[in-house]
């Protein structure tokens, strides 16, 4: 399964200006039309799941903004609802070549770490010096908000740290009716990004929650991918998934990457994250819908199967009628 690329990227290549604590999120309250039309070149570049512009959006956040929990709340669902519909609209015009080999592409709901709401790099480093009640608190409103949205799935992303692979994976079981995948920061290939956990070990920690369908590594160095795929497909019987960034550092002060990895090799990467376990990949920062398109390329060279019954499938859910 082909997951989406970087939303900011392409938000910010359109001429947006991210540097603010919402970062995409702001892009949604100012202008929806523009993330609207990131979705649907995501999708026409073969992506099989779009993720909603809610990464780095929190009650907490907006509440800074002025807003009430009832319009932060109306401002997550709105960012649901525009994905859907595009999903949507696409899927029902797409053309048979659009259509063929792939699944009904997915809407993720997308849940940012505690780091990304402190919008100072904390997603890279961890150690956020708070508890995990306090991790939960945080979470809590805006993923039962998620879980009750027309989202397929929620996509905790970027996770650092071993106490909020907890936290997170507890959320998921409350809420087990609405699929959730966790997917992590590493500093290397064996370790989060906080440096206070394996990745075998919070694969398995998460692995625990019923309601975790998949788990992976995303916006990692890709020269650690390969290793922390095949830890996490050994640590779990659950699906893993990979979406990394090209490599390179960021500067949480400007808000933007350095150019360093901007010719990596999407092609032959992507192939070795499926080689050692990935059933899904994609990209993250600074992957654009070509990057996506030539990801999709190689796959189907690399005769990996037909996608449209890919092994990335959500679980068997009672009463469920989506069609999924």
């Amino acid at each position: 399964m082909l997951l989406d690329g970087g939303l900011a990227t392409e938000l910010e290549a359109a001429g947006h200006d991210l540097n603010d604590p919402l970062w995409s999120a702001k892009v949604l309250l100012d202008a929806p039309e523009a993330v609207a039309a990131v979705h649907r070149a995501f999708l026409e570049a073969g992506a099989d799941c779009i993720s909603t512009a809610t990464y780095q959006a929190t009650f907490q956040g907006l509440a800074r903004r002025g807003m009430t929990r009832a319009q932060a709340k109306d401002v997550f669902l709105r960012a649901v609802e525009l994905a859907v519909q595009v999903r949507d609209e696409f899927w029902s015009g797409a053309r048979g070549s659009e259509r063929a080999g792939r699944p009904r592409p997915l809407v993720a709901a997308s849940v940012g770490p505690y780091g990304a709401f402190l919008a100072d790099g904390s997603e890279y480093r961890g150690g956020y010096g708070i508890g995990a009640a306090a991790l939960d608190a945080f979470h809590r409103r805006r993923w039962q908000v998620l879980a009750a949205s027309s989202a397929d799935v929620i996509a905790a992303e970027t996770v650092p740290c071993l106490a909020e692979v907890r936290v997170l994976a507890r959320l998921a079981a409350e809420t087990r009716s609405k699929p959730a995948w966790l997917s992590f920061c590493c500093r290397d290939r064996g370790l989060l990004a906080g440096g206070d956990a394996s990745v075998a070990q919070a694969g398995a920690a998460a692995a625990e929650s019923p309601g975790v369908f998949a788990i992976g590594v995303n916006c990692t160095a890709p020269a650690h991918v390969p290793a922390a795929v095949a830890a996490l497909a050994t640590a779990t019987t659950k699906h893993v998934i990979a979406y990394p960034n090209p490599g390179g550092a960021y500067d949480a002060a400007a808000k933007r990457w350095d150019s360093s990895a901007d010719q990596f090799g999407w092609e032959d990467a992507c192939r070795s994250w499926v080689r050692a376990g990935a059933v899904g990949v994609g990209g993250c920062c600074r992957a654009s819908p070509s990057v996506i398109r030539r990801m999709s390329a190689a796959l189907a060279g690399a005769a990996l199967g037909d996608r449209s019954s890919s092994a990335l499938v959500l679980p068997e859910l009672p009463g469920d009628r989506s069609g999924r």
